[in-house]
């Protein structure tokens, strides 16, 4: 399960004490998966590569962000699949573990939710930018468009840290001319009631925010 915490310090105060212990990425019965297809479809497709929060850990499986942006796209007359490849707990090795079958199909655009594990279990930055860049570097080999979705970290590990893992995101955007979106959660990192009682992973009623943040950097690269 991926354990965010909050940016701000007047919000989770408690979790982001510079002397915190890390935070631990605990096993659970949702760490897998979300959704692999085993169909035929010949549709385009537009895989989010992710962790919880693509996963939708806790909600139904309708209320995560790729499905919402899969109802956007039906209403909006797009013709492309959806696979949701969130898994739980997942860490850039972890995502680059099952990018194979990831990019089964015709894939089109690649949306990639990953690191914020790896950040908050102080993993080294240069092992997670090299996994990344692999997961880039295999998009580019079947000429799918990249989205890179960045997250933030508290400073426990002290601020030459955090400050290299939020340059990773933009160093990768820019290797790689790839879109970048640089914070999932900015339209609700400031609002507790926007988080289930975990203070880590949204609600339901907060994904419509988080899909359309998603849709503004997303959107262009369906054209």
């Amino acid at each position: 399960m991926l354990l965010f915490i909050g940016l701000a310090t007047f919000v989770y105060a408690s979790c982001a004490q510079p002397d915190a212990p890390p935070a631990e990425v605990r096993a659970t019965a949702d760490a897998r998966p979300a959704e692999r297809s085993t169909t035929t479809s010949t549709r385009p497709r537009i895989v989010f590569l992710g962790d919880s929060l693509t996963a939708g850990y806790g909600l139904a499986k309708e209320e995560s962000v790729p499905s919402l942006i899969q109802a956007r796209l039906r209403d909006g007359g797009y013709p492309y699949e959806v696979i949701n490849a969130g898994v739980s707990g997942d860490t850039s090795a972890g995502g680059l573990s099952r990018l194979d079958w990831s990019l089964e199909g015709d894939v089109k655009v690649l949306v990639i939710e990953l690191g914020a594990n790896d950040g908050l279990r102080g993993l080294p930055l240069q092992q997670m930018r090299a996994n990344l860049a692999s997961m880039m570097t295999a998009a580019q080999g079947i000429h799918a468009r990249i989205l890179l979705i960045g997250m933030r970290i508290p400073p426990n590990y002290g601020p030459a840290y955090t400050h290299g893992f939020e340059q990773t995101y933009r160093d990768l955007a820019h290797q790689f001319n790839a879109t970048l979106l640089p914070f999932l959660l900015e339209p609700i990192a400031l609002d507790r009631n926007a988080f289930q009682s975990d203070n880590l992973h949204p609600v339901a009623g907060a994904e419509p925010m988080l899909r359309d943040h998603v849709w503004t950097a997303l959107a262009p690269l369906l054209k």
